[in-house]
This record gives C-alpha cells, structure tokens and sequence, in this order.
C-alpha cells in the first residue's frame, strides 16, 4: 500500500484540522491504519488507528477525546480530525497501515508525511 498524507498547515491553539491519508496499491480495506507522529528532535510515536470499519478506534492517552479518527473504504482515504489543538501536537505526522489490531508497529516503509504546526 502506498500512502500519501495531506493537510497540514499552521493553526493556533485550540484551532482544528482535517489530516488525509490516501492509499493506492493493495485493497485498503484489508489493513488497520494508523496514524503516527514526530515532533522535531524525538522519536515517531503512535497516535490512533481505526480497524477495517469505523466501529473499532483506538487513541493514545495524548490525543483522546481531541482526534478524530475515520476511513472511507469507498475513496481509499483515512481522515484524522484535530481538534483542539495545542502546541505540543506539532509534528510530521504520517499514516501507516499496521500490523494488526493492537500491534500498532507499522507494515512497509513510511509514505510522504504532513507537517502541523501549532502556535501558543
């Protein structure tokens, strides 16, 4: 699966923005994706994954309740919707498809990553 994440930008605190991920290549319904994030001078980390329909979503500690995560099979896209934004959430982010619901590792190599920037 090839993937391309979009819609990146600069906001303000407490701002929102709609991440995208589009997939070409394998049926992109077979995978759990992911979506990953690395803030300058630190390691990729984990941030959300959404199973194989809209039912099963998963989020970590730092963005529960914040991020929305969602896919439409139809366009072979997963969206991630900040909200709430702070400065702290500002990094590449990128999407992965994983290895499977609760390993989060990511299969394959990493795809082209979106840059968000939150100002204070």
């Amino acid at each position: 699966v090839q993937l391309q994440a979009s819609g990146g930008g600069l906001v303000q605190a407490g701002g929102s923005l709609r991440l995208s991920c589009a997939a070409s290549g394998r049926a992109f319904s077979e995978f759990v994706m992911g979506w990953f994030r690395q803030a300058p001078g630190k390691e990729r980390e984990f941030v959300t994954a959404i199973g194989w329909s809209d039912e099963s979503t998963y989020y970590s500690d730092s963005v529960k309740g914040r991020f929305i995560i969602s896919r439409d099979s139809a366009k072979n896209t997963v969206y991630l919707r900040m909200n709430s934004l702070k400065p702290e959430d500002t990094a590449v982010y990128y999407c992965a498809a994983v290895r499977g619901w609760g390993d989060w590792a990511p299969l394959g190599s990493w795809g082209q990553g979106t840059e968000v920037t939150v100002s204070s």
